[in-house]
């Protein structure tokens, strides 16, 4: 896996951090120098963080095990779903919805209402509605859809939650802690870094800086993704051989062999048939 370049994160700048007063002493660690009354983040440390999350994130992916990209920010918003639709993994960029890991089911339910809705209008039980039930249906359909498409496909909790402002996200962060979901955080100078498992100090508000540090990572789930497949093609391959072993190991009978038998197997009736004759 290819390391994280420092030249990238310095032109996206991702060094930049919040103004002096809005600091989180929590993230002192990560702070480099200050200028302007502006933090500057130390970039090494933020290399070193991005290349351990993707190492990680890369495990889960090679696992076959879904991460859940979570950032409502309006500027970073295209972005995180580009990169997740990528790697074809969910994500949330409109409202969190409340109690959606913790209260999973009740959105499970969410989305197969969405679901049975598609299916109405596809089957044209609608055609027999009129234009007010339909209007309504359809703007509900749509309210759905914003909220809660990008996850349609997540059909259990995710393994992992990756976090762009780990402060404004916090009810996400919270409730992956509660069901011991590793978090992976993109966090500023202005957040508490506490209850994330992976932290990735850098500027989160910049849509440059957000897009060089999803590229990192999702390049990394994407190479998980394809061990997957390779791992799982080398294994129809060794249990093919392995069928194709045993076939092979199986005694073949000469057709000499063949007719010797025959004859015994028709002889074996008759010398029944004879024995109670005999009697």
């Amino acid at each position: 896996m290819a390391r994280t370049n420092f030249e990238q994160l310095l032109q996206a700048g991702c060094h930049f951090g919040h103004l002096k007063r809005k600091w989180n002493p929590a993230m002192a660690p990560y702070i480099y120098t200050e200028r302007n009354g502006i933090h500057i983040i130390d970039l090494h440390k933020t290399v070193v963080k991005i290349d351990d999350a993707a190492e990680a994130l890369k495990n889960i992916a090679r696992q076959g095990k879904k991460i859940l990209f979570v950032g409502t920010k309006k500027q970073t918003k295209e972005v995180i779903a580009e990169k997740a639709t990528s790697v074809n993994m969910p994500y949330v960029i409109e409202r969190w919805p409340g109690g959606m890991l913790t209260n999973f089911p009740t959105i499970r339910k969410a989305v197969k209402k969405m679901a049975n809705i598609d299916k109405l209008m596809q089957d044209g039980t609608f055609g027999n509605l009129s234009k007010r039930e339909l209007l309504q249906i359809t703007r509900q359909r749509a309210k759905l859809e914003k909220n809660l498409g990008s996850i349609a496909d997540l059909t259990r909790l995710p393994s992992a939650l990756f976090v762009i402002d780990v402060m404004k996200e916090n009810i996400a962060v919270k409730e992956a802690n509660r069901l011991g979901i590793p978090v992976f955080g993109v966090v500023d100078t202005n957040s508490d870094p506490k209850n994330i498992d992976y932290i990735i100090p850098a500027n989160d508000d910049a849509k440059d800086s957000v897009e060089v540090i999803l590229n990192a990572c999702c390049t990394a789930i994407a190479e998980g993704l394809e061990e997957r497949k390779a791992e799982k093609a080398d294994e129809k391959a060794a249990e093919a051989q392995a069928e194709a072993e045993v076939v092979e190991a199986k005694p073949k009978r000469t057709r000499k062999a063949r007719k010797e038998e025959a004859p015994a197997e028709e002889a074996a009736p008759v010398a029944e048939e004879a024995a109670p004759a005999a009697e």
